[in-house]
């Protein structure tokens, strides 16, 4: 019940427009034939950033048990350009909006989740959002 009321603040206090925001930028990667790798994993993260509590984000070669394509060398390259073309400044607008909210005790888990948005933000290939 406290996931539920939790999500439910965190939808209607930012985590609706950060979710569209996601989408649109998945969108937008999407039409690009050079920005389709980057496309779903901003989707997974739109996921994310809709409903974020009672879920954690991990590598996928973890979920798996082995790597692929997206956790190996390809992946790391494909992070560096990701986190060099604007990662960084996602993460960044993520970090901020963190200190934003734990400035009080009851932002403290808002802040939390978006310290997790920018974690991923900096590198999405090879990771995914499981369910705790």
């Amino acid at each position: 019940m406290i996931r539920f009321i939790l999500n439910l603040l965190w939808f209607f206090l930012g985590g609706f427009v950060s979710g569209c925001l996601w989408l649109l930028g998945g969108l937008l990667l999407a039409i690009t034939i050079v920005g389709l790798p980057y496309a779903g994993a901003a989707w997974r993260i739109a996921g994310f950033a809709f409903w974020p509590f009672g879920k954690e984000i991990v590598s996928r070669d973890l979920v798996t048990g082995r790597s692929d394509l997206g956790t190996g060398p390809l992946g790391f390259v494909l992070n560096v350009i990701w986190f060099v073309l604007g990662g960084w400044y996602i993460a960044l607008s993520h970090l901020l909006i963190a200190v934003a909210e734990a400035v009080s005790i009851i932002g403290i888990p808002f802040a939390i989740k978006d310290l997790q948005l920018a974690w991923i933000a900096l590198a999405p290939i090879g990771r995914t959002v499981v369910k705790r």
